[in-house]
């Protein structure tokens, strides 16, 4: 959007309220919001049935703030002051035992984040991008490391 790729009414977590402020900053005129990426609504919360859940892992790696915690092949649950309820999640469980609960009543849109949480995801966001470029980095290292050992060594 900084760049001009992306208009200002794709987010629904900030709904009307935030397209208005985009607006405002950016000086464009204020859209109501795509439903292509979803509807204004409450603030949810992922909730994971303990019983159902097989530790997959899938989930962990679709939490794009790290709000999901576990190990392969154990339970996993949800931090619950930490998840944005994005529902990235949903969709790769296995075992459909993901679900979404209403966390802020009838606050939609802005009203439903304080400044404080919204923040708080930004910085996790960030963090956990950061934590995936690292993680790569790492693992083009140590592959790079195993072909040049293979090598023959008059090659």
């Amino acid at each position: 959007m900084a760049r001009g790729d992306a208009p200002i009414n794709q987010c629904p977590p900030g709904g009307a309220e935030g397209i208005a402020r985009l607006a405002q900053i950016t000086g464009q005129p204020a859209l109501s919001l795509n439903p292509v990426h979803g509807l204004e609504g409450a603030r949810q919360l992922a909730v994971i049935d303990e019983a159902w859940c097989i530790g997959c892992t899938l989930c962990l790696k679709a939490c794009p703030v790290d709000s999901i915690v576990g190990g392969p092949k154990a339970m996993h649950t949800v931090i619950d002051d930490l998840c944005t309820g994005c529902e990235l999640c949903i969709p790769v469980c296995p075992v459909d035992c993901i679900s979404l609960v209403n966390l802020t009543g009838e606050r939609t849109g802005w009203a439903a984040w304080s400044e404080a949480q919204a923040h708080t995801s930004q910085h996790r966001y960030a963090f956990h991008q950061f934590r995936l470029a690292r993680t790569e980095q790492e693992r083009n290292a140590q592959l790079a490391a195993k072909a040049a050992s293979l090598r023959p060594l008059n090659a």
